[in-house]
């Protein structure tokens, strides 16, 4: 009667201990994962920067003013807007072109 006893006290705490040890690594884990939001979230600060600039700098290249400039370097010489004459229209079958 004593070893039956015996058996299930011990199970009892092999349980428990599982538990608890499920228990703490599941708290390990969720505190590594807030650890790490401060950084991903720095870094996507940074990501957000370096979008904004790089949309400021797209509008400042695509500025009208700025093509108008471009066009007159001489690399760029060769370019030309076309005329309406030299514009070629395919249509689009079983629909309207845009």
């Amino acid at each position: 009667m004593n070893f039956g006893i015996f058996i299930r006290v011990f199970l009892c705490i092999l349980t428990l201990g599982s538990v608890l040890y499920a228990y703490i690594n599941k708290q390990n884990h969720i505190t590594e994962l807030r650890l790490q939001i401060p950084v991903a979230a720095k870094e996507l600060q940074v990501v957000q920067q370096e979008n904004t600039r790089l949309k400021f700098e797209i509008d400042q290249f695509e500025n009208p003013v700025h093509l108008m400039e471009l066009s007159r370097l001489p690399q760029y010489s060769h370019l030309k807007y076309p005329l309406v004459n030299e514009i070629i229209t395919i249509p689009v079958p079983g629909g309207d072109a845009p």
